[in-house]
């Protein structure tokens, strides 16, 4: 193999590397720009609107806002709200996310004769078997849960829906980033043209 070729060949293999190498980079950002969970901006927005709606009732209540692993990330116990609910709404957040639906629908299919009866007595008592806990969802992915305790089951399940109607998140829309690959045709394209002037040099 004379210089020439050698030449040629460590300049091409040159192109390969650094074309793939941005491939990858344009991949990895592009996927980096999107984001998706439950964040501490969401859980207040469904706190605020959750309180809204139990102050357009007339009822206090404690509300609280879990993560997708039933880790509190938000709670509000309004005004006069009643003690003993605390716990009651975080545990129905729980329950809601712990078997990915309400907590109305849990008691249903708890009740004697029914498949899932007995079972408000696992999980260290903590689940709740009647309305007020409803799952959080963003593109279908469940993502956390409201539970909502101070009134009648009714006013409960009110409040709770209004706070996950004020959940609707828009689908996450990626930066402007540079088209994958733009980078590698940039750099090919230059290191190839680099070579062609080399070898044209040599030729005269």
């Amino acid at each position: 193999m004379n210089k020439r070729r050698k030449a040629v060949v460590a300049i091409l293999s040159c192109a390969i590397i650094i074309g793939a190498f941005s491939f990858s980079t344009a991949i990895g950002s592009t996927s980096a720009t999107t984001t998706s969970g439950l964040t501490l901006e969401d859980a207040k927005k469904v706190v605020a609107a959750a309180e809204a709606k139990a102050g357009e009732i007339g009822v206090p209540m404690n509300i609280a806002v879990v993560d997708v692993e039933g880790n509190l990330v938000a709670f509000e116990r309004m005004d006069k709200a009643w003690l003993g609910s605390i716990n009651i709404a975080i545990n129905k957040a729980f329950t809601a996310v712990a078997f990915n639906m309400t907590t109305e629908e849990l008691g249903k299919a708890s009740q004697p004769e029914q498949s899932l009866f007995g079972i408000h007595a696992t999980n260290d008592g903590r689940l709740v078997i009647f309305g007020g806990g409803i799952p959080l969802s963003k593109e279908d992915e469940l993502v956390g849960a409201i539970g909502v305790s101070g009134g009648a089951v009714p006013q409960d399940i009110e409040v709770a829906e209004a706070g996950v109607k004020a959940f609707t998140p828009p689908a996450p829309t990626p930066k402007a980033t540079p088209t994958p690959g733009f980078e590698a045709v940039f750099a090919m394209t230059g290191i190839l043209a680099v070579a062609y002037l080399v070898l044209r040099r040599r030729r005269i």
